[in-house]
C-alpha cells in the first residue's frame, strides 16, 4: 500500500485518533441545562443535580484515555455513526445484529460507529435505575446511581447534536488528490461553546421536552437531523468562524447545543415514564 494512501486511510479513521464531540466542558453545560428544562414529574434530585450530572456527562471520553487500550478500543465507536456507510439500511435491531451487518458488508464497528446502540442501551440502563428508584424512592445509593447513569447518557445524546459525529469526513475531506481540505475542523467546532462563553442559562432558556413513542425512532431522527447541518459546518469552518465567532457562527453552535440540550431532557423523560411499567426483573 503507497504511504500517501495509508495516511489518508489513517487520518480518516475513527479509531485511537479519534477527537472527542465537544469538549469536556460543553457536555458538562448540556447536561446541566437539560437538568432545568425537565418538568416535575421527573424526580427533584435529578432536577437539582445539574452539576455532578455534568461532570459525569464527560466520563466516556475519559475512558478513551491511550493509557487504557482495552477500554478505548470497546469506548471509541460508541460516539459516532457516518450514516454514509449505512446506506440508507434500517438500523439492525440490536449491537449484535449490527455487527452481524457489518460483517456482510466488510465493514468494522470502529469505522462506522455504533452510537445509536449506545444511546438505547445507556436509555434503559438509566430507565432499570429509575425502576430502582421507584421501589426504594429513600436510598441515597440508588439516587447516585439515577444520577450515574443520567450523566453517561447525556453524553451521547450531546454526541448526537455536534453534525462531524454523523459523517465520515469527521475531520476534514479528501481534495481527491491525496491531501485533507480543512484538517482541524473538529477540534474547532468541539471547543467553540467552552471557548466561546456558552452559558448554560442560554442553553436552557425556552426549552421544553416532549413525549417520546419510539426510542429507536427518536434516536435515528436526531443523527439524521445533525447530519443535516454537516455542510453548514464546513461553510462556517472555511470562512474562519469557529475561530474567530461571528454572530452567525456562534448562533449555529448555540442552536446546535440546544438541540442536544432537549434530545438529553426528551431521553431522561422517557427513561423516567418507562420505569413506571417495566416488569420486575427477577
Amino acid at each position: 500500500m503507497a504511504a500517501g494512501l495509508l495516511a489518508l486511510m489513517l487520518a480518516f479513521s475513527h479509531g485511537p485518533q479519534c477527537a472527542k464531540a465537544w469538549w469536556v466542558e460543553g457536555h458538562a453545560r448540556i447536561a446541566e441545562a437539560a437538568s432545568q428544562v425537565l418538568p416535575v414529574e421527573v424526580p427533584a434530585f435529578i432536577r437539582a443535580a445539574g452539576k455532578d450530572l455534568g461532570q459525569i456527562s464527560g466520563d466516556p471520553d475519559r475512558w478513551k484515555n491511550k493509557e487504557l487500550p482495552h477500554l478505548r478500543a470497546a469506548e471509541s465507536p460508541e460516539h459516532f455513526l457516518d450514516l454514509e456507510y449505512l446506506e440508507k439500511a434500517d438500523l439492525p435491531a440490536d449491537r449484535y445484529k449490527m455487527l452481524d451487518w457489518l460483517k456482510m458488508k466488510n465493514r468494522k464497528a470502529e469505522i462506522v460507529g455504533m452510537l445509536p446502540f449506545a444511546l438505547l442501551e445507556a436509555h434503559e440502563r438509566l430507565a432499570c435505575a429509575f425502576q430502582d428508584h421507584r421501589a426504594n424512592p429513600e436510598s441515597a445509593i440508588i439516587r447516585a446511581k439515577c444520577i450515574i447513569q443520567a450523566g453517561i447518557l447525556a453524553h451521547y445524546t450531546g454526541d448526537c447534536s455536534m453534525p462531524l459525529h454523523t459523517t465520515k469526513d469527521f475531520d476534514g475531506k479528501p481534495d481527491g488528490k491525496g491531501k485533507i481540505m480543512q484538517k482541524g475542523i473538529h477540534a474547532r467546532l468541539d471547543s467553540f461553546p467552552e471557548k466561546h462563553g456558552i452559558t448554560v442559562e442560554e442553553l436552557a432558556r425556552g426549552l421544553k421536552p416532549s413525549n417520546i413513542s419510539s426510542t429507536r425512532e427518536r434516536v435515528m431522527e436526531e443523527i439524521l437531523h445533525g447530519h443535516g447541518f454537516v455542510q453548514k459546518a464546513y461553510e462556517l469552518d472555511a470562512a474562519g468562524s469557529f475561530e474567530k465567532p461571528t454572530v452567525e457562527s456562534r448562533e449555529f453552535v448555540v442552536q446546535r447545543c440546544k438541540r442536544g440540550v432537549l434530545f438529553t431532557s426528551e431521553l431522561w423523560l422517557s427513561a423516567w415514564r418507562k420505569s413506571a411499567t417495566l416488569p420486575k426483573p427477577y
